[in-house]
């Protein structure tokens, strides 16, 4: 998903009594915490008891495993209303008699049944607590019957809910986007990054006149001879819960196939507006020089028996899973802007297809660890402009977004709540700008991209935390980089290169140092003249080095290429 650089800074939920009382102390807050590490920062954010019940996993969420959702209902776009049922297919990890999911509060229960038998709940806000009468172990499956008018999105993708349009023709034009505000404000489930499905049906029964694109492959549409259809689609892969969508409209369909270095065909699938069909195979024909790169630099496509496919919505865009969310209009960059003006290629497909592999394949386990999902795929779209341009053009693009970077919170959020408020995109910008970091301070870029391949395919279609991977970068580099990511992504300042140059004779002599909140802070950085850079190893003491034949006018460090703030004390 793309958040705009100038997003608001929403990080206390308070009332609207005290909203004025905490404006101020919430500036006061940042401007104080920029200078703290990431449990100092967030040690005064107040959050509710249902930040808790959707963000922590006791035993009630924790004693189950699921394994598979099927998804049954009929959606009234009319009325804005759907009903039906979900099966929570569950494996009981430990015995238990108490289990939690969630749905959100305006959606009413119609009843929840194990083998036929209804069963007691009680609900507590968007959580739902299921009692059974006898401790359970093993398998089963229960049914949750229920029915209501989802939340309707005020503003998607950036606050999650049903978007309920019509296209030019008058037709229904209807999708859905939830990261953040959760899958479950229109289905029942558990709705935590921690737990995926191994697989999921997903069967939506709508007016015939319309067609319904989900996650998957569509296996079968079913006539009801009532005026409706069913629509079946079945996902192969484990999934995300706010990567699952329907998307509804009278959309035109078209085909073709990628075939990968191996040889292998892939299925990729577009699902567009009728009357912009002609617009939707020109603009689309970036898709297998996109899908090239990425197999370059990670693997093949990761959902290969569910198919590519993109589908056009009545919002900018969402990495649904096997349904990207397209709303670009077809366009350059991101509607018509945000990539220099001599580059063509469209942001959405470029952004939200890199999510197929960092977000969708490669999952992390809690919201305030999203840098794991953005900041990959952030990067992943210099990693295409490299490949389809070059590295000077790429290096040229992540400068154009640097400007974007607030360093106004830690990237990782705190842990064991429903956080979604990181106060700025800066897990988006800084966290492709540390990764870009990272790849010049090891001055090795074979190994860079290695580790970044190996690790992908070691932990594909899995969940990974922050340290799997940086004590993968320590592993492969032989090299303890635990400062260095300390730095980048639990501070919210970025550490600053403090350096004096004064004339030597025909060269110079470079005074260097680092000032970090981090102790112990040593990233080795290039400094010299743009076409000669050379190596240099800061501490946080003073250190000084000579350059011969090198002027003042034109020693630089090279910023372009590493993320730090400058402490010029030169006269």
């Amino acid at each position: 998903m793309y958040f705009s650089a100038a997003l608001e800074v929403h990080i206390l939920k308070i009332t609207k009594s005290l909203m004025l009382k905490y404006y101020f102390i919430l500036v006061l807050s940042l401007f104080v915490s920029s200078l703290e590490g990431q449990k100092d920062f967030y040690k005064d954010y107040h959050f509710s008891k249902a930040d808790t019940l959707r963000g922590m996993l006791r035993p009630e969420r924790t004693d189950f495993d699921v394994t598979f959702y099927k998804l049954n209902i009929e959606i009234d776009v009319e009325k804005r209303f759907l009903a039906g049922y979900v099966d929570i297919h569950f494996d009981a990890l430990n015995p238990m008699k108490r289990m939690q999911i969630d749905l959100y509060e305006n959606m009413k229960i119609n009843g929840i049944l194990i083998k036929n038998n209804e069963l007691e709940y009680e609900r507590i806000g968007n959580a739902v607590f299921i009692n059974f009468p006898k401790e359970i172990k093993g398998s089963h499956i229960i049914r949750v019957k229920y029915e209501g008018n989802p939340t309707t999105a005020k503003n998607a993708p950036w606050d999650g809910g049903f978007v309920w349009k019509k296209d030019d023709e008058g037709n229904p034009w209807v999708g859905v986007a939830c990261e953040g505000a959760g899958a479950s404000l229109w289905w029942p489930n558990k709705d935590h990054l921690s737990d995926e499905p191994d697989s999921m049906a997903i069967n939506i029964t709508i007016p015939e006149n319309l067609t319904c694109v989900a996650n998957g492959t569509l296996r079968s549409k079913t006539s009801l001879n009532k005026g409706f259809n069913t629509w079946n689609w079945f996902v192969h892969y484990p999934i995300n819960n706010y990567n699952v969508t329907v998307n509804i409209a009278d959309y035109a369909h078209f085909q073709e196939w990628w075939v990968a270095s191996d040889g292998d065909s892939l299925q990729c699938d577009y699902y567009v507006l009728k009357p912009n069909l002609e617009k939707a195979k020109k603009q689309f024909a970036q898709v297998p020089q996109m899908l090239d790169c990425y197999e370059k630099y990670f693997s093949k496509y990761p959902f290969w028996k569910d198919g590519y496919c993109m589908v056009e919505t009545p919002y900018l865009g969402m990495e649904h899973q096997g349904a990207i969310a397209y709303g670009n209009e077809y366009k350059r960059g991101y509607m018509g802007g945000m990539i220099p003006k001599d580059m063509d290629w469209d942001y959405i497909i470029i952004h939200e297809a890199g999510h197929e592999w960092w977000g969708n394949s490669i999952s992390c386990n809690d919201h305030a660890e999203m840098w794991i999902h953005e900041s990959f795929t952030t990067y992943m779209e210099a990693l295409y402009v490299e490949c389809r341009y070059s590295y000077e053009d790429a290096i040229r693009y992540l400068a154009s977004q640097s400007s974007n970077i607030k360093n106004v919170a830690p990237m990782v959020g705190p842990l064991d709540v429903n956080f979604e408020d990181f106060g700025s995109s800066d897990h988006y910008y800084k966290g492709a700008w540390m990764l870009h970091t990272l790849r010049h301070a090891m001055m090795d870029d074979e190994l860079f991209f290695d580790i970044l391949k190996t690790f992908y395919l070691e932990h594909a279609q899995g969940h990974i935390v922050t340290s799997d991977f940086t004590n993968y970068v320590n592993k492969r580099t032989g090299k303890n980089w635990d400062k260095f990511f300390e730095q980048y992504l639990y501070f919210a300042q970025i550490p600053t290169f403090e350096y004096k140059v004064k004339k030597k004779k025909k060269g110079l002599i470079l005074e260097y140092r680092w000032n970090s909140k981090v102790k112990g802070f040593d990233m080795p950085i290039q400094v010299g003249t743009k076409d000669n850079y050379q190596m240099i190893h800061p501490t946080a003491e003073w250190q000084t080095i000579r350059f011969k034949k090198m002027s003042v006018d034109n020693f630089r460090v090279a910023r372009e290429l590493f993320l730090v703030r400058l402490g010029n004390y030169s006269s």
